[in-house]
């Protein structure tokens, strides 16, 4: 079985210090977390800005500082930025704009789903946009799967020559008004992407433990972190930390080997 490739979502566009009071805001936090991250087994940071006021924000200004200042501390990571709808306006301008930056991947979401309080909205020429500047700029997508019917376009983008393989997907499974995290749910996917494909879980609130274990167990990669999770147990704040120790030590139960960077970058094709 191929090494486990660990991705640390740290920040995300919803939580805040008041939700849990170790959530990283400002660059230097954010940085500091990728560092404790990496130390404890993580080869991928998905990377989400906030603004001076600790806002979501699409800003390159924002981005370029993080993605600076591991540079700065030497941190060997993958370097993979969201351009999620939910910071900023919702045009390719403003969510692809630093998309220019040296970084390894970026996410690419390739459909519009519902979240618990809003659309996220992914129209076609949005996508289109947003996945022509990835190949430009020689940046792997993350595709980002919150239903079926994604991985469907994605394949189409494939065809047409706008994303090339092999893809890597990461299925966002249990946010409310998008596909459940359950076993069953799961398998449909992975049986539902092209051989050769490589695929992460993220698994959100309650669906963590159980969605990540699986997908260590077959053979696929995981996600962990803030932006997914906040709580370790209810009423224990975690610690981005903390959420990668855990997956280690599920690796560790089952006999699967934690990735490198370097193991990570073959393995992704990168």
């Amino acid at each position: 079985m191929e090494k486990l490739i660990i991705t640390s979502a740290l920040t995300g566009n919803v939580p805040t210090k008041e939700m849990n009071p170790h959530t990283p805001i400002t660059a230097e936090e954010i940085v500091a977390a990728i560092k404790k991250c990496t130390a404890k087994g993580t080869s991928i940071s998905h990377i989400h800005a906030r603004d001076e006021e600790g806002k979501p924000t699409a800003r390159r200004d924002r981005f370029k500082m993080i993605v600076d200042q591991i540079e700065e501390n030497n941190i060997e990571v993958i370097k993979q930025l969201s351009t999620g709808a939910r910071a900023g306006e919702n045009t390719a301008e403003s969510r692809g704009q630093m998309l220019d930056l040296d970084v390894d991947m970026a996410s690419l979401t390739t459909g519009s789903a519902n979240f618990p309080n809003m659309v996220n909205a992914n129209p076609p020429e949005i996508i289109l946009a947003l996945a022509k500047k990835m190949r430009d700029n020689h940046i792997k997508p993350e595709i980002e799967i919150f239903d079926s019917s994604m991985i469907a376009n994605a394949l189409y983008l494939e065809k047409k020559g706008i994303i090339k393989g092999p893809l890597h997907f990461n299925f966002v499974m249990n946010v409310r008004g998008s596909l459940p995290g359950t076993p069953k749910n799961l398998m449909f996917l992975v049986d539902s992407i092209p051989p050769g494909s490589t695929w992460t879980v993220s698994g959100i609130g309650k669906s963590q433990v159980q969605m990540i274990t699986m997908a260590i167990a077959m053979g696929g990669h995981v996600r962990t972190g803030l932006e997914d999770v906040l709580e370790m147990e209810k009423g224990i704040p975690a610690t981005n930390e903390m959420l990668v120790e855990r997956v280690v030590k599920i690796a560790q139960a089952v006999g699967r080997e934690i990735a490198t960077v370097s193991e990570a970058r073959e393995i992704l094709s990168l």
